[in-house]
């Protein structure tokens, strides 16, 4: 959990280039210098006595910063599965803050290659796929033996592959440490069994509860014990709204009475501001693909 939010937060504050946190700055340009790699990203000295960085394959011009941004803004994604990423996104600074180790989980494994493939070169966008994806099989529920074993392989290529697009202050520990992950799951099993995700949210609530911060622990337990008698009380309460039988934010799917209408309809309801969007012949294309290339009762077709 730790790896994945160390390794994605290196990813996004060097590519974006966020002062006092990226990786690629003057001091590690003359690493470079003192290791004698790399000859075209060694600084230049100017007559005025500063320094020039030559540009490298992963820095994005403004507008990529700010298209890279804008995708990520307006990403929505179902209740629950993650957090609302689009306010710790800011266009007008481009730079992402206040991200938490959840939310650079899906980060990594869902939205960052989506965001990269529009303002950055070919080459770089597929190493830092490639490792969302070795990402994403080793967090899957279902793990095979064999394919944790060529995922090994994977992995210490699309390092060897990051070290020649990165400096070699990217590299800390934290990003080494991705080429044993494969092997601690052959060892440990399925990854979400153990990972702290869980007891983090606990924890997290329960800091909630916390009103006295002179006595924290009788503040917690007090708050814990009063939310455990609204709970019991609430189960026989009737005509009243609880947090038991509060309507959901999809509109109609708590009513009974209208739940066959709304699984069978057509068409969805939003949650929000309507918007009309028409697309285009390529978009209706494509979409016409993935409905096809995605539905099981064509798989006998397709084979």
């Amino acid at each position: 959990m730790h790896i994945e939010k160390n390794v994605y937060e290196n990813i996004i504050q060097t590519i974006l280039n966020v002062d006092g946190k990226s990786k690629d700055n003057l001091q590690s340009r003359l690493d470079l210098v003192h290791m004698g790699i790399r000859r075209d990203l060694h600084p230049q000295v100017l007559s005025n006595g500063k320094y020039w960085l030559p540009p490298t394959i992963f820095a994005m011009s403004k507008e990529e910063k700010k298209m890279f941004c804008t995708v990520l803004k307006d990403i929505k994604v179902p209740d629950v599965y993650a957090s609302n990423i689009s306010r710790c996104v800011s266009i007008k600074y481009q730079r992402l803050y206040s991200l938490k180790s959840h939310d650079y989980h899906i980060l990594m494994q869902d939205f960052l290659p989506v965001a990269l493939r529009c303002c950055m070169s070919k080459k770089v966008t597929s190493c830092i796929i490639e490792l969302s994806n070795i990402m994403k099989a080793i967090c899957g529920k279902v793990l095979n033996v064999e394919e944790l074993e060529k995922l090994q392989d994977r992995a210490a290529l699309t390092l060897c592959n990051l070290e020649k697009i990165f400096p070699p202050s990217f590299f800390t520990i934290m990003v080494h440490l991705v080429i044993h992950l494969p092997r601690e799951a052959i060892i440990g099993g399925p990854v979400f069994y153990r990972w702290m995700y869980p007891i983090e949210r606990f924890l997290s609530k329960l800091k909630s509860y916390c009103r006295n911060k002179r006595y924290p622990e009788g503040s917690i337990a007090e708050g814990y014990l009063a939310e455990e008698c609204m709970t019991f009380c609430s189960r026989y309460l009737e005509d009243v709204e609880t947090r038991l039988n509060r309507p959901s934010r999809n509109v109609g799917l708590n009513d009974p009475n209208l739940a066959e209408t709304y699984l069978f309809q057509s068409y969805g309801e939003p949650i929000s501001k309507v918007e009309i969007t028409e697309l285009d012949d390529r978009s209706w294309i494509q979409a016409h693909r993935y409905v096809l290339f995605h539905y099981n009762a064509l798989e006998q077709l397709r084979k």
